[in-house]
């Protein structure tokens, strides 16, 4: 992964987020293929972009509290697993896309009522957005593969005590996942347009220049009681782990992220402090 990855994210991929998230009446009027499919994909990081989304966002250490004059900016942690992404194009099109790693991902995110766009609460500046800092190969992304063993689970610990933040999740409970998700992000990445919240993907690959590869975040699990009711503060730990369920324990990994100390086999570890 390199500066010159685009970023992108995938909204309404986990039942129930988004209207934990207060995002659903956004999608109002978006169509959908069927009831599980996601919303659609927005960008978080377009290089050669001369606005905002044109700031690398990505830290495996900090989330910077956006700064707005005048205006209250909570956030919330989106803990989710990112792919990275070779891409492949004809005829000025995405022709394939073929996820080489995974690793656990924070889309952080602003949490403002009438944003006009989805990536206006997205990447704010530098360190609005967070990425483990060793990305895991792939075996492969299909079935019978290693993700089928993987889960997702988060915790946030203010103050010296430790809260789970988003539900634990096996990845196979994504809503698409495997070769329906890649097909329809191809199908995306070339077809969606500029309508309500969303944005014209195609117009932003070729401004960035057609890239070999790109992070995507494929969505964020729903939060416990806990992590829908508490925005992050400054000098909060944040842990997102994805986790291979043969090797650890949800119990075990509660235990590590208690001791901040983690194994490294089976284990993606996303660690950040809010500044």
């Amino acid at each position: 992964m390199t500066k010159d990855t685009i970023g992108f994210g995938i909204a309404g991929n986990f039942a129930r987020h988004l209207e934990q998230a207060g995002e659903s009446a956004d999608f109002v009027g978006i169509e959908t293929a069927d009831e599980d499919a996601p919303k659609g994909i927005f960008p978080t990081y377009v290089p050669h972009c001369n606005t905002l989304l044109g700031i690398y966002p990505f830290s495996s250490a900090t989330i910077a509290k956006p700064q707005i004059p005048g205006q209250e900016t909570p956030i919330q942690m989106e803990p989710e697993i990112a792919l990275l992404c070779d891409m492949t194009y004809e005829n000025g099109k995405v022709a394939a896309i073929i996820p080489t790693h995974f690793g656990a991902y924070n889309d952080c995110s602003i949490r403002i009522e009438g944003a006009p766009k989805i990536s206006v609460k997205k990447n704010w500046g530098a360190n609005s957005k967070g990425i483990t800092a060793h990305m895991t190969p792939l075996d492969s992304f299909s079935p019978g593969g290693m993700l089928d063993h993987y889960a997702l689970t988060s915790f946030i610990k203010r103050d010296g005590i430790l809260h789970q933040y988003g539900e634990d999740s096996p990845l196979l409970t994504y809503s698409y996942f495997y070769d329906k998700l890649t097909d329809w992000i191809v199908e995306k990445l070339n077809h969606q347009r500029e309508t309500g919240p969303l944005e014209d993907l195609s117009a932003l690959i070729e401004q960035a220049g057609y890239p070999a590869e790109m992070l995507i975040s494929i969505g964020a699990t729903r939060y416990t009681p806990y992590g829908e009711s508490h925005f992050l503060e400054k000098g909060d730990i944040l842990y997102i782990i994805a986790y291979d369920m043969r090797i650890h324990t949800h119990e075990a990994i509660t235990g590590m992220a208690e001791r901040d100390a983690f194994h490294e086999e089976g284990i993606s570890l996303l660690r950040q402090t809010v500044v």
